[in-house]
């Protein structure tokens, strides 16, 4: 199909009386709802509002609530002075800011961590643990290298940690933020 100058006129035409794309690829015939939106863009037409309101009502929606925290950073507010426009006028204003502080977590003391093996990526086999340990960009990272079960790329105790149930992962987070 080709965009003969007189169906990109009537294109033009149909988008500016406010049809849907739809509607104007059954008037042209032979093009597609996809080919029609494709053209529109390539043509820099202005889009239209939406139907059931105005722009502004679109725009002073409310924002979506932020995802909680991680309970291992406390949150710290601070205000700062910043400017901006506002019309012909700049307006300085003070707004709060949410830093991020990191808080040290201990582990649980009732817990026995087995001895690690420390190999290396070169040194693993189908029956060893491959949880790693420490900052991959660092000398001593290394992998636990426990003797694991057929199943699991784990040992028993790591395997522990990486298959949560969801039921305790969600005990552990409330137990945590309490």
């Amino acid at each position: 199909m080709n965009w003969t100058d007189e169906r990109v006129e009537k294109l033009k035409r149909l988008w500016s009386e406010g049809l849907s794309a739809s509607q104007i690829a059954a008037q042209l015939g032979g093009v597609s709802r996809n080919a029609v939106i494709g053209k529109v863009h390539r043509l820099n037409l202005p889009g239209r509002a939406k139907a059931g309101g105005s722009s502004a009502a679109t725009r002073a929606a409310k924002r979506p609530a932020a995802a909680p925290r991680a309970t291992t950073f406390a949150s710290r507010v601070t205000t700062r002075t910043v400017a901006r426009a506002s019309g012909t006028n700049m307006l300085k204003e003070e707004i709060e800011i949410d830093g991020i502080e990191e808080i040290a977590v201990a582990p649980n003391r009732g817990v026995v961590l087995p001895i690690s093996r420390k190999l290396a990526l070169t040194e693993l086999t189908e029956r060893t643990c491959k949880w790693p340990i420490g900052d991959p960009m660092k000398d001593d990272f290394h992998f636990c290298g426990c003797e694991s079960a057929d199943t699991s790329p784990y040992c028993s105790y790591h395997a522990k940690l990486a298959y949560q149930p969801v039921g305790e992962r969600r005990k552990a987070a409330n137990a945590a933020a309490r």
